[in-house]
């Protein structure tokens, strides 16, 4: 990580608290607060369903809320901090979501908890919106991209150590001792937040009203250059995020394993996968760009294959085959963040709005499909994986051979 580090150098030098490596860790710590805020606390939710004498169908409204407030959320701050500053936006955001996150633990009843989510939701919006924002602000080219990998790789450790951080919280406080240290984290992040020096300079601002920066979303969307390789590239987050909603139904109910075993598997493809943003900025930068997608969709229907022909034999085979998938998605998520910022001059925090909302979109959809009652949930995530990253891998070559333009690509 250190070597991949020595090949950032931020554009502007105005980072004199933070420096250019700890500007790197404050955005990776941006980009930790989604998982930290769902993962965190699904160890609590049986007990969160009996305090409050709730259903699970009820209780699970907190995520379910969560994630519908949040890609609202995002698409309102983004083109906020085009107009005002990525500063105003990052402070107002974590003001927000300390407020939330106090109000869930303190909360009595299950819906004034799903109204406190919400509002930790739309603070979630304003942290996250603009951390790929500011590498833009301040990176371009190999820089960017290597920006990228690290923060993605950093961050990439949450969903691994945020279930672990809530079991350990739920054995010497209750459930509301997540949403406390949920609140901590946030306060430290605020506190950043004012070291943090605007890297929005004055002369990109939009200076149009408010109104107007709101359409500029409008304005980037109508950008084919942009929208279809977007889509391409959420399309993605359906099968991983499938993955999520179907893993412990797999391990647990499928292969017969304990809890805390499954809690194993899950970390262990975690771990392993943060390494995908390294694999690229070490293996197939010099690769033609054109093609990386060919290598990761490929990949990754071949992995669902792999799922539902020898994944359903045994828990360690279905973690090897589901890992190829898991693997190349993080391989490709620098890479194509880069792209998609390159379509757009200007606009970074409208760009970056868009790109969040349709990966969070794309990955409500495949939770969704992937929580539909299968009769197989292993070959019913295999079908999934191979068929979405089919479709992308066509999509792509249609869009390489189309009149569409796409800089840096072709």
């Amino acid at each position: 990580m250190n070597q991949i580090e020595t090949e950032v150098g931020t554009k502007n030098d105005r980072q004199i608290y933070l420096g250019n490596k700890g500007l790197i860790a404050y955005l990776a710590i941006m980009n930790m607060f989604v998982p930290l805020s769902t993962d965190m606390y699904l160890p609590a939710l049986p007990q969160m369903n009996d305090y409050f004498s709730s259903n699970s169908a009820i209780t699970n409204m907190t995520l379910s809320a969560f994630f519908i407030f949040y890609a609202l959320g995002i698409l309102l701050w983004g083109p906020l901090s085009d107009k005002y500053g990525r500063k105003p936006v990052l402070i107002m955001g974590s003001f927000i979501y300390i407020i939330g996150s106090i109000s869930c633990a303190l909360s009595a009843g299950i819906y004034f908890m799903i109204f406190s989510r919400i509002v930790q939701a739309i603070g979630a919006g304003g942290i996250t919106s603009i951390s790929v924002a500011i590498i833009k602000d301040c990176y371009s080219g190999r820089k960017r991209e290597v920006a990228l990998a690290i923060t993605q790789t950093i961050s990439g450790l949450a969903p691994m150590i945020a279930p672990v951080i809530g079991a350990m919280i739920l054995q010497f406080f209750n459930w509301r001792g997540t949403f406390w240290t949920l609140a901590m984290i946030s306060a430290i992040n605020l506190i950043l937040a004012f070291f943090y020096q605007e890297t929005l300079i004055d002369e990109e601002k939009y200076r149009g009203t408010l109104t107007g920066s709101l359409g500029r979303l409008f304005a980037v969307a109508k950008n084919r250059s942009f929208i279809i390789p977007a889509i391409i590239f959420s399309s993605s987050a359906l099968p991983f995020m499938g993955y999520l909603a179907l893993s412990s139904f797999i391990y647990m109910n499928y292969f017969g394993l304990s809890a805390q075993v499954y809690s194993y598997f899950f970390a262990a493809n975690a771990l392993v996968s943060i390494l995908g943003p390294t694999i690229y900025v070490k293996l197939l930068n010099e690769v033609d760009k054109k093609y990386i997608p060919v290598i990761c969709f490929g990949s990754a229907s071949v992995s669902g294959i792999f799922v539902v022909t020898v994944g359903r034999l045994s828990p360690f085979l279905f973690w090897g085959s589901f890992l190829i998938m898991s693997l190349v998605g993080t391989t490709m998520r620098p890479f194509s963040t880069s792209t998609l910022l390159e379509q757009n001059k200007g606009a970074a925090g409208s760009t970056s709005s868009l790109i969040n909302t349709l990966f969070t979109v794309m990955g409500s959809i495949g939770m969704s499909i992937a929580s539909l009652s299968w009769n197989n949930f292993v070959i019913a995530l295999g079908g999934l994986i191979t068929v979405f990253s089919l479709i992308a891998l066509a999509g792509w070559y249609l869009f390489m051979k189309s009149d569409v333009p796409c800089v840096g690509i072709k």
